[in-house]
C-alpha cells in the first residue's frame, strides 16, 4: 500500500468577486482533482483548534497526526532544525523574515512594504544575514542564514516571554507602531530591529537590488520564538516509511525531526515559479525507491493568499494539478493498491492576506475503495457532505485505515 498526500497549502478561500464571486477552488480547471472527487470521502476538518494561532506550523504538524497541543513549541525550533543547528534545550530560537519597511526616519514609524522582500534570493539574503552576524554574534546571540527571506536567531540562554511577536505578513501595508516588541523582555531584539535598518539600508546588496527596480531586503523582523521539542518518529507512529517533499524550512524541520526522509528540488522556490514538475518527479521516486507514505507540500496557494494575487491563486491550483497531482496519480497507478489525501492545511484567504482557523475541506480517495463522492471538490461540496472532523491531527490516521 501507498499512501501519498498532496498537502496544498493555503489553498482554501473566501469567494472573490475577481472570480465572479467563487473562490479559486472552485474558479480553476482542476479535471485530475475533479476526478478523484467523484469516488472520494469529502467533509471538512479542523486543523487548528481556536485557542491557537493558523500557522503553518500548527496546522502541518496536525495533518501529519502530531496534536499541536502536545507537540507544538514554536515555529522557529522546526526551522532551526532543518538548516542543521543543534539548539541547546536552554536555546530559544525565533524566526528571523528579511523585510522591506519605508523610509520614515523614525523605526516605529515605518510600515511594512513587503514581509518577503520581493522573494530575494537564497544567495543575495545570505550575504545580508552574514554581514549582520557580523554586527550582531556574541556570546548571547547568533544569526544563522536560511532559505530566500527566511532565517533564523537563536538565543542563548533566552526566554520566550517576550510579548506578542507578529508575523510580518500578517500586516504587511500596515504601520508598525502597533506591532514592534514592546515587553522589557524583547528590548534586545527590538533593538535589533532598529539598528538592522540602519546596517542594511545602504548594503551594496540593496543597492544593486533598487536598482534593478527590486524592493531592499532593509530590516530584519522576529517571531515565531519556541523552544526544542521532540517527535515521535513517523515509522514508530505508524509504521510506514515517511517522506516530505517541499521548498520550506518549516517542513523540512518537522521531517527532520520526525525520522523522515527529505526530498530537496532543484529550483523548488515556495512559490508560483517553483519546479512542480520535479515534485512530482520526486514524489514517485520515492515510492519507488521503497517509501510506504510520501508528503507533497506545495507552498505556492499560500504565498499568493498572502499577497493578494487572485489570478495566481487560481493559477497555482492549475498547475498542482496538472504538474504534480496528474503525474503522481498515474505513477501510483502502478501499484496493487494506493490512497490519495488531498487538502490545504488551513485557509489563506485573498481579502484577508493572511492565514485562517477556519475548518478546510479534504479529499481521500482509495484506489480500491467504493466511495460515492461529489463532483468537484470545493469548499462548498466539502461543506454539503455533513462529514466534519473536529480534531484535524486525527485525520491522518483516519485516512490510513480508511
Amino acid at each position: 500500500m501507498k499512501y501519498c498526500v498532496l498537502l496544498c497549502d493555503g489553498m482554501a478561500d473566501y469567494p472573490v468577486a475577481q472570480l465572479g464571486n467563487k473562490t479559486p477552488m472552485e474558479a480553476s480547471k482542476t479535471p485530475s482533482m475533479d476526478k478523484l472527487a467523484k469516488h472520494s470521502k469529502i467533509g471538512l476538518v479542523k486543523t487548528v483548534a481556536d485557542n491557537m494561532k493558523p500557522g503553518s506550523d500548527v496546522a502541518n504538524l496536525a495533518v501529519l497526526g502530531y496534536d499541536p497541543q502536545v507537540y507544538y513549541s514554536g515555529r522557529s525550533p522546526l526551522e532551526a532544525g532543518s538548516i542543521g543547528i543543534d539548539m541547546k534545550n536552554t536555546d530559544v530560537s525565533f524566526r528571523c523574515n528579511l523585510v522591506t519597511l519605508s523610509d520614515e526616519e523614525n523605526y516605529a514609524d515605518k510600515t511594512i512594504l513587503d514581509y518577503c522582500a520581493d522573494d530575494i534570493s537564497t544567495e543575495e539574503a545570505s550575504i545580508l544575514v552574514n554581514f549582520l552576524a557580523e554586527n550582531f554574534d556574541d556570546n548571547e546571540f547568533k544569526l544563522y542564514a536560511g532559505v530566500s527571506y527566511r532565517h533564523c536567531l537563536i538565543w542563548d540562554k533566552g526566554t520566550t516571554d517576550v510579548g506578542t511577536l507578529t508575523p510580518p505578513h500578517d500586516i504587511t501595508g500596515k504601520p508598525i507602531k502597533e506591532y514592534v516588541p514592546n515587553h522589557s523582555n524583547a528590548q534586545k531584539l527590538y533593538e535589533m530591529m532598529i539598528k538592522s535598518y540602519d546596517i542594511l539600508k545602504n548594503h551594496p546588496v540593496n543597492l544593486a537590488r533598487v536598482a534593478r527596480g527590486k524592493r531592499p531586503a532593509n530590516s530584519m523582523w522576529f517571531w515565531g520564538e519556541g523552544v526544542k521539542k521532540a517527535l515521535m518518529p513517523f515509522e514508530e507512529k505508524y509504521g510506514l516509511k515517511g517522506s516530505i517533499i517541499s521548498a520550506v524550512d518549516l517542513l523540512k524541520g518537522i521531517a527532520k525531526f520526525s525520522g523522515m526522509n527529505v526530498a530537496n528540488i532543484e529550483g523548488a522556490t515556495g512559490y508560483i515559479d517553483t519546479n512542480f514538475q520535479g515534485k512530482a518527479q520526486a514524489a514517485i521516486d520515492e515510492f519507488t525507491n521503497g517509501q510506504d507514505f510520501v508528503y507533497i507540500h506545495v507552498e505556492a496557494p499560500d504565498e499568493c493568499g498572502h499577497r493578494n494575487e487572485v489570478e495566481n491563486k487560481k493559477l497555482s491550483l492549475e498547475l498542482i494539478d496538472e504538474k504534480v497531482l496528474t503525474p503522481v496519480w498515474a505513477a501510483l497507478e502502478m501499484y496493487d493498491d494506493y490512497k490519495i489525501l488531498i487538502m490545504p492545511d488551513h485557509a489563506t484567504p485573498l481579502s484577508l492576506k493572511t492565514h485562517t482557523n477556519d475548518p478546510i475541506p479534504f479529499l481521500m480517495y482509495h484506489k480500491n475503495g467504493n466511495v460515492e463522492g461529489c463532483n468537484v471538490f470545493t469548499e462548498e461540496t466539502a461543506k454539503s457532505t455533513g462529514i466534519y472532523e473536529e480534531n484535524g491531527h486525527l485525520l491522518l490516521q483516519k485516512f490510513i485505515d480508511m
